[in-house]
């Protein structure tokens, strides 16, 4: 469903970086395919041929699809991170820089896990190939993988990925799992105080099961309200689940060679397995694709006021622009 605009430079580069990989079939059908992208280039202009959309002559290798897609989604951040790299290195000073980053030495991965992106299904899968062959099925992992004791952390490799996810998608999926139910930590921790802030409660309950018994919980509101008071951060910096990705993974500071996103998880995850030449070794378990909507967006928003949505884009913009995020407009005007 991705289409992709292609311009004679384009076709020339594909070309070029799909030949080492066909076989003899693949081959006589790239020839012709290049050869009709040619004589389009001949009889139309430039300008023309860059709006004519020329998927079809490229969907049966998708893994050639999907290399151009890696590469569309890194050169955002190059661009993205040349614009102001310095404010963005900046603000990624005084975090702990390396406990995001995951370590496969036997295949020379580095992996920036964000939460509440497939996060446990791809720790899984990291777990798996640092136990080596014969390869395991990640789906069968019944190891706590949240624990560093299952998995390493970062020293230094050459191979990086990182998965990413709609911002304010990622915030409702962080507010849904933490403040929806009895959570023994996340209660006295944040949602106290969320509601003695912002939710009219001078003295909430003291534990999450007497909250959850009388009803208490934080809104959607009160979570926002929060994130969006200066004096968060002064406090404490934001909770991983809810800080911003670029501040979790420093893509201007290393320069990842893979960039998954939620929405495409799974054909993301299954181009990974082909780039490690593991696809006829390990299959990457079927993981719950987030189905918030656009409309389900706007309505778990509709109670947060114009002035806090647009205070929390300006808070989340960066990881909107870095990871190809479209600006939610709908959200940020009356």
């Amino acid at each position: 469903k991705q289409e992709i605009l292609c311009t004679m430079e384009d076709i020339v580069h594909l070309f070029a970086m799909a030949a080492p990989r066909l076989s003899v079939l693949s081959y006589g059908l790239f020839i012709s395919s290049f050869l009709t992208m040619f004589y389009l280039y001949q009889w139309d202009t430039p300008q023309r041929l860059r709006g004519k959309v020329l998927k079809r002559y490229i969907l049966f290798l998708p893994e050639m699809r999907m290399d151009l897609v890696q590469e569309e989604r890194k050169q955002l951040i190059r661009e993205v991170c040349h614009g102001d790299k310095e404010a963005l290195l900046e603000k990624e000073i005084g975090y702990n820089k390396y406990h995001h980053l995951i370590v496969d030495n036997a295949h020379g991965i580095i992996y920036c896990f964000v939460p509440k992106v497939a996060c446990t299904n791809l720790k899984k899968f990291m777990l798996i190939l640092k136990k080596g062959e014969p390869y395991g099925d990640p789906g069968n992992v019944t190891e706590d993988v949240h624990t560093s004791g299952a998995i390493t952390f970062l020293s230094s490799l050459p191979k990086h990925e990182i998965a990413v996810i709609n911002p304010f998608v990622r915030l409702i999926s962080a507010y849904r799992n933490k403040f929806e139910h009895i959570n023994d930590f996340f209660y006295p921790t944040y949602a106290r105080n969320i509601l003695r802030l912002y939710g009219n409660y001078s003295n909430p309950p003291q534990t999450a099961r007497e909250a959850t018994a009388l009803g208490v919980r934080p809104s959607f509101k009160n979570f926002i309200q929060y994130l969006v008071d200066s004096k968060t951060e002064e406090r404490s910096p934001f909770d991983e689940h809810w800080r911003q990705m670029y501040r979790l993974c420093y893509p201007c500071a290393i320069e990842f060679d893979f960039i998954g996103h939620q929405e495409t998880l799974q054909e993301d995850a299954e181009h990974l397995l082909r780039i490690l030449k593991l696809q006829k070794d390990i299959r990457f378990p079927h993981s719950y694709v987030n189905m918030t909507s656009p409309d389900s967006v706007e309505n778990w928003f509709g109670t947060v006021s114009l002035e806090d949505r647009k205070t929390l884009y300006k808070i989340y913009e960066t990881d909107f622009k870095l990871f190809g995020y479209k600006k939610p407009e709908e959200l940020l005007r009356n």
